[in-house]
């Protein structure tokens, strides 16, 4: 599968972008969320931050799948979810 990189402004909060793609000209809408997941968040925070995300993402909601774990900060970890849809279209397209 190719890549390519948009530049998102950084806003606060969640982020739900959609973006639509034509491929050869087929048409296709794909629906991203980037979410800050904090530290302070987790419910055991002297755990490892790999098992704190784990434990973070099993609340999420699971008609978003995880696409992108961004590189942490001492405040948050941002990561990126594809929704199921989308996901779909994208694995299809590769196979």
């Amino acid at each position: 599968m190719s890549y390519i990189m948009i530049p998102i402004p950084p806003l606060p909060g969640r982020q739900e972008i959609e973006v639509q793609v034509v491929i050869n000209n087929q048409h296709q809408q794909l629906r991203y969320r980037v979410e800050l997941f904090y530290w302070r968040d987790c419910l055991n925070p002297q755990a490892h931050r790999a098992d704190c995300i784990s434990e973070m993402l099993s609340r999420h909601d699971p008609e978003w799948m995880v696409y992108y774990i961004g590189s942490p900060t001492d405040e948050f970890v941002p990561i990126t979810f594809v929704s199921k849809d989308s996901r779909k279209f994208l694995w299809n397209a590769t196979a």
